[in-house]
């Protein structure tokens, strides 16, 4: 199953990300090795960032985003975890 993740940066957040960083990617690179992260990245306008990835369950997938350093370090003040179903490209 698709989870899409929208994490708000916080007030810090802009200031903490260049230090967390290097921890939140090595937080998923397990993921990605995997085949499970399906897009991630920053969006442009520096509020946050999305995470598209495969988890068995929601309950997995706020696991694994409760544990990520952008989150238990105070990059992200707000996060928002969403069933997703790929329609394009087809899976």
């Amino acid at each position: 199953m698709l989870f899409v993740v929208i994490g708000h940066d916080g007030p810090q957040g802009a200031a903490r990300r260049p230090e967390v960083r290097p921890r939140h990617l090595a937080h998923l690179q397990p993921l990605a090795e995997a085949g499970r992260i399906k897009l991630a990245g920053p969006f442009l306008d520096g509020s946050g960032s999305l995470i598209v990835f495969e988890a068995a369950s929601l309950a997995e997938a706020w696991a694994i985003v409760a544990a990520d350093p952008y989150v238990t370090e105070g990059v992200f003040n707000r996060i928002e975890v969403k069933p997703f179903a790929q329609v394009l490209p087809a899976a």
